[in-house]
């Protein structure tokens, strides 16, 4: 079963639930998670070059940490899909104040910020989470499950402080204002019942 799990985790682009492997195996899910478990520490101990985490509500495979560096000098070294300044500094502001309308994120960065929006959904870190309840009914914007994959995250609880990074009281202060002022109620991403309560990422133009 830990090899049938490892090949099917292995072929996937995306967390698979203990649910759906075991629907898969045709087996109990608590026997499904007994072999997870075992392939994760085998991984481990054999010191492999892969790992093995539960996290965005399912099982994912990943490169092991040790190696980051090298993965990242890899990667660097491709002709990959990348985000521009512009485009990060437009998803921490989705990713802390979602949902928010792109008037929201405008406001927040002082610029206009359509590009950046078009290109992270594109490249599938933002969705469209619903309608704003305002004039013209503004579309809302939040991450995905894949943004969660891409950073690590099991749930977005699990994002960085923003304490962690303004240089003073005031600053903080000052962000704090600007993202609450966009906030508003968005609906769930399709078969992922509750991504509310629950940054391997490139560097191009918009």
């Amino acid at each position: 079963m830990e090899s049938a799990i490892e090949a099917l985790l292995f072929t996937s682009s995306e967390a698979i639930s203990s649910a759906k492997l075991a629907q898969i195996l045709e087996v109990d899910s608590s026997e499904v998670e007994k072999a997870l478990k075992r392939l994760q520490n085998r991984l481990e101990e054999q010191d492999s070059g892969i790992c093995l985490k539960q996290i965005a509500g399912g099982w994912r495979l990943f490169s092991a940490p040790q190696h980051h560096d090298l993965i990242e000098k890899y990667v660097l070294s491709l002709d990959t899909r990348k985000l521009s300044e512009a485009a990060i500094e437009t998803l921490a502001i989705i990713a802390y104040s979602q949902p928010v309308t792109r008037g929201g994120v405008a406001s927040a960065r002082g610029v206009n910020s359509d590009s950046s929006i078009n290109s992270l959904i594109e490249k599938g870190l933002v969705r469209e989470a619903g309608t704003a309840d305002a004039p013209g009914n503004p579309i809302l914007y939040a991450t995905t499950t894949a943004f969660l994959e891409h950073f690590g995250l099991s749930s977005l609880k699990d994002m960085p402080k923003l304490d962690d990074f303004a240089p003073s009281e005031e600053t903080l202060e000052f962000i704090r204002e600007r993202l609450s002022a966009t906030h508003i109620e968005a609906e769930p991403e399709p078969e992922q019942e509750d991504m509310f309560d629950n940054l391997e990422i490139d560097t191009d133009s918009e």
